[in-house]
């Protein structure tokens, strides 16, 4: 690099020098023009440390770059182009959907507005009589409805619930014969105290 090739920067670190030079009077505008225009002409320390400015600028660079592309990965799913392209298409089959739907609203209103089905069933004369029994048994059948879906829902654990009463009927004889032996032990001590105290009487 060419220490007197002032294009690249505005100020160097030596015309800095040469122009405090100047304007104290050390040198003189032709004495700088006359000087021979060597890289060498000035101390090497000036070029190692314009070298360590510039490795520092790539490295600050290199160091921006390393940043930036951490941060587009950490945000790939807002900002790449492929992820976009996907949430692209959804938004428009969402819009489309939408445009048909304001584009139908009218026969969509009317079908929301009619029944469901006919206000009345065209049955024949001879078959009224079943109809209104079977109107009935559904009628009953929505009434106990609740009661028959609890007894459902209960139909697995019945089995669960019966060994776990025939375990407590077990231990319940289990207790009565034990209360019968205290009661047949209770009866036979108290027939033996009567008979010592008649023997003692006596």
């Amino acid at each position: 690099m060419n220490l007197w090739d002032f294009a690249q920067y505005s100020v160097t670190p030596v015309a800095n020098i040469l122009t405090r030079c100047v304007v104290n009077g050390v040198l003189s505008q032709e004495e700088i023009d006359s000087a021979p225009r060597d890289s060498h002409a000035f101390s090497c320390h000036l070029q190692e440390v314009e070298q360590q400015i510039k490795s520092k600028k790539q490295l600050d660079k290199l160091q921006l770059e390393v940043e930036l592309l951490k941060s587009e990965k950490e945000s790939a799913d807002v900002t790449h182009r492929f992820y976009l392209n996907q949430r692209f298409e959804a938004v428009q089959q969402f819009t489309s959907h939408l445009q048909e739907v304001l584009r139908d609203q009218r026969s969509l209103r009317q079908r929301l507005m009619s029944p469901l089905c006919q206000s009345s069933l065209p049955v024949q004369a001879d078959l009224h009589r079943y109809v209104v029994e079977v109107i009935r048994m559904v009628v009953h059948f929505i009434e106990n409805l609740e009661t028959h879906l609890t007894g459902v829902r209960t139909a697995p654990s019945v089995h669960h619930s019966m060994a776990k009463l025939n375990n407590a009927l077990s231990q319940l004889l289990v207790l009565v014969g034990e209360v019968e032996n205290l009661s047949k032990q209770v009866l036979q001590w108290k027939s033996h105290h009567s008979k010592l105290l008649s023997d003692s009487s006596a």
